[in-house]
């Protein structure tokens, strides 16, 4: 799984609890990032809708949400993927953008990583195995990459794993099969239909996935998009169509209270942060106006590595302050009472 910011490593677990206590057969994720949580409910025996706006999470939630394991052929998975690897060096757009312009890769796996993505285009276009080759090839450059995990800025110097050779590893697939749909969160959620669970993980402060994974996002598009600054970034990351109101401290309250509202499902799980646009006691009522109870359940973790990294210039210089290396991540849960207490009671 790719390194990212927000990531619910740490309460996958925990969630597939509360969807195992509900006895959900059916759930939501709509903000489904890496799809890490879809997964996990998958996992569970959950039919799963995966919802985000990025077009790498779009694949993503195709490899892990819509492909069903039993019907994926495990030795046609690592024939074509022995194909790419086999496929000789290409320099494109990653190397010159993303490893001379930029360092996020090292040269001798941008050739690798340019070569291997226009092979799945030429070799794989309508393939149904795509999302799962598109996907290899994200796990592996992450495995490679030269940054703190997010692509506004990499490394001074080479990280130890940027010099390691990229290499195509088969993604572990999910059983079931769900849905896999591109679109923002308040376009989407009145055609989604009802659902047994809903986990809605927003964007908690200004930080833009669009920008903090721009890299990913043309990796999949392949579009060789115009690019600004020294990170390089995709030059639509300047269009207000790319920007979210999950990410405007003006916006952000109005449109999440409007969505919790708004999404049709029996139980609502809410993950937010204590360094988010909304205090908890707001958070709070926005889950009471759908007129069920309501449980918080708090969890101190450890803060993203790269805020204590990130705050150095591309050339070593200190150029801001690490800020506390923990924080605490709240679950709010809207449930009728009887489910609420088979949550509470596990």
């Amino acid at each position: 799984m790719i390194k990212y910011l927000g990531s619910k490593r740490r309460l996958v677990t925990e969630l597939g609890s509360v969807l195992a206590a509900v006895d959900a057969q059916s759930a939501l994720d709509l903000f489904t990032g890496t799809t890490r949580v879809a997964q996990e409910f998958c996992r569970q025996g959950a039919a799963v809708t995966a919802v985000d706006t990025a077009a790498y999470s779009e694949v993503l939630a195709q490899c892990y949400v819509e492909m069903d394991a039993a019907e994926v052929d495990p030795v046609e998975v690592n024939e074509a993927l022995d194909r790419l690897m086999a496929l000789p060096d290409r320099r494109g757009y990653v190397t010159e953008v993303f490893c001379e312009k930029a360092r996020y890769f090292h040269p001798d796996n941008g050739v690798r990583i340019d070569a291997i993505r226009q092979g799945i285009d030429e070799l794989y276009a309508d393939h149904r195995l795509r999302p799962v080759l598109l996907t290899a090839l994200l796990e592996a450059a992450d495995r490679v990459d030269s940054t703190v995990g997010l692509q506004m800025a990499f490394l001074k110097t080479w990280a130890p794993r940027a010099l390691r050779p990229l290499k195509l590893k088969a993604p572990v697939l999910t059983p079931g099969q769900g849905r896999a749909i591109r679109g923002d969160a308040l376009d989407v959620v009145d055609e989604l239909g009802a659902v047994d669970l809903a986990y809605l993980d927003p964007p908690y402060n200004q930080h833009r996935y669009f920008t903090n994974y721009h890299v990913w996002e043309t990796l999949v598009r392949w579009d060789a998009p115009e690019y600004y600054g020294v990170a390089c970034k995709r030059i639509d990351a300047r269009s207000d169509e790319t920007r979210s109101r999950f990410n405007s401290r003006r916006q952000m309250p109005a449109a999440f209270a409007d969505l919790i509202t708004r999404v049709n499902a029996e139980v609502v799980v809410v993950s937010f942060s204590n360094e988010g646009f909304v205090p908890l006691p707001d958070l709070v009522e926005m889950c009471e106006r759908r007129g069920n109870p309501v449980t918080v359940l708090a969890y101190d973790t450890r803060r993203y590595i790269g805020q204590q990294i990130g705050v150095f210039s591309p050339d070593g210089r200190r150029v801001g302050q690490a800020g506390p290396e923990r924080n605490v991540e709240y679950l709010l849960i809207s449930a009728p009472a009887e489910r609420l207490r088979a949550i509470t009671d596990r």
